[in-house]
């Protein structure tokens, strides 16, 4: 496991085990704290006061702002359209497939064992429910569950939790 050196740390930043993750050419803002067993890949952004749980996967082309709560397992996604090959059999290179950018906004909470498909925004405030697969954008101030996610009600909605 490692943290290269061109890695951005913010002031503050936390990370308990840092023997136990991997950080590639990233950035994480102020006071953030990422658990162990999380991978954050080159070029993703984490802003600052978010808190990054153990065992998740933040890839290329994620962008968290501040204040963002990511569970347990949580998996970020960046290609559609995954293949290890071309069409004539060779390894796919870089020109190969298309990265879709992820964001996550201010204050969103995405529960444990969560799956983010590429290219999705995910609201200011939204509660993403445990388990869910988020395959499109997340409007802000709303909670989603299931598989696809599917909106449920408001965040600030007093009817309790399912």
């Amino acid at each position: 496991m490692a943290i290269t050196d061109d890695v951005v740390l913010g002031v503050g930043v936390r990370i308990p085990q840092p023997d136990l993750v991997n950080l590639f050419d990233c950035s994480v803002g102020d006071a953030t704290m990422i658990g162990p067993f999380v991978e954050v890949q080159s070029g993703a952004v984490i802003g600052a006061r978010c808190k990054i749980s153990s065992h998740s996967f933040v890839c290329s082309g994620v962008i968290i702002e501040d204040e963002v709560f990511i569970g347990h397992g949580v998996m970020f996604t960046n290609d559609r359209w995954p293949r290890v090959t071309t069409p004539d059999g060779s390894v796919n290179g870089p020109d190969d497939w298309v990265m879709e950018t992820s964001v996550v906004e201010r204050g969103a909470t995405i529960g444990s064992n969560c799956v983010i498909l590429p290219g999705v925004r995910i609201g200011q405030r939204a509660f993403v429910a445990a388990g869910s697969v988020v395959t499109k954008d997340v409007a802000p101030g709303v909670i989603v569950v299931g598989n696809p996610a599917t909106f449920l009600r408001p965040v600030d909605d007093p009817v309790s939790f399912p």
